[in-house]
């Protein structure tokens, strides 16, 4: 049977395939919609397949928020290039996997992939199997997170330029403490919240590190040991939040502002898209940091 211009708009703004994959998939199916739709959809899990081992270490970071403060969540969906991070299709998915977490809390990667989208007849997994077919490139829902505060506090968030997020549970304070904590953390980076959150053997290393370089100094051994500690008290500043001097006020450390502000910070997430994988690198904190500073 003749295929209509009509029945292969049709069948693209149905799967997002190319016109002449709806024309073959229609003309193949002679003319059966739901068979065409079917068979793109099985191509398309094939062409999915071939890309799935390929790179994926550019994308977005979503965080949301719920309405009373008391819960949040942080979502890492990556995808190859940074042209498609920037493709509304591929942000739409991206919030619709955060909403999907932020309504369901799956535990794992695996239970939300089974999840449904909210509004689509497709599962996470499904929807990006098919936003691959639709977009050409390996998409990845890399990571997420859950906070929840079940007293008193309440959960803040900040999203630079969709490339770094953060989430922070913190109790006290003025309204807007909570925001600008989570923009010193997505400037600044820190590792750990305090001294104590330090694994030991991390600062054991350190502590040897530093005394073997200050042991051939010929310094007394009192002198040698004050040295030590001075350097370990440094490095312990820079990896902790409450030690960090604050992006805003670099006079008084996070930890002075707090006490001052009369807050505590029980819990930090911090998200960078493709950290730890393998990309081209852009100094996204130099940039958040400008503008903190300037804020």
């Amino acid at each position: 049977m003749a295929i209509a211009a009509t029945m292969v708009k049709e069948l693209r703004s149905r799967t997002g395939a190319g016109m002449m994959e709806c024309k073959g998939a229609l003309t193949e199916t002679d003319g059966d919609m739901e068979a065409a739709v079917e068979l793109l959809r099985k191509k398309g899990a094939a062409k999915a397949d071939k890309k799935s081992g390929r790179i994926a270490a550019d994308g977005l970071i979503v965080a949301l928020v719920s309405a009373d403060k008391k819960s949040g969540v942080l979502v890492e969906v990556n995808c190859e290039t940074d042209f498609v991070a920037k493709d509304e299709n591929f942000s739409a998915y991206a919030h619709a996997v955060a909403e999907t977490v932020m309504s369901e809390r799956p535990t794992s990667m695996e239970a939300l992939s089974n999840l449904s989208l909210p509004g689509v007849e497709a599962t996470v997994e499904e929807a990006r199997r098919d936003l691959i077919t639709k977009i050409g490139e390996n998409i990845n829902v890399r990571r997420f997170q859950v906070i929840e505060v079940h007293d008193a506090g309440s959960i803040s968030a900040y999203v630079h330029g969709n490339r770094i997020g953060v989430l922070v549970k913190i109790r006290g304070g003025r309204a807007d403490l909570g925001k600008d904590i989570a923009m010193h953390i997505a400037a600044s980076r820190p590792l750990y919240l305090s001294k104590d959150d330090i694994p030991v053997e991390l600062a054991a290393k350190e502590r040897e590190i530093y005394a073997a370089q200050a042991s051939g100094s010929g310094k007394p051994e009192k002198i040698v040991e004050k040295i030590v500690d001075g350097r370990l008290q440094k490095y312990v500043n820079e990896i902790t939040l409450v030690g960090q001097p604050f992006v805003k006020d670099p006079d008084q450390s996070i930890g002075k502002l707090l006490k001052t502000e009369e807050a505590t910070v029980e819990q930090f997430v911090r998200f960078e898209v493709g950290e730890g994988l393998e990309r081209r690198s852009d100094d996204f904190v130099a940039e958040v940091m400008a503008q903190a500073k300037g804020a």
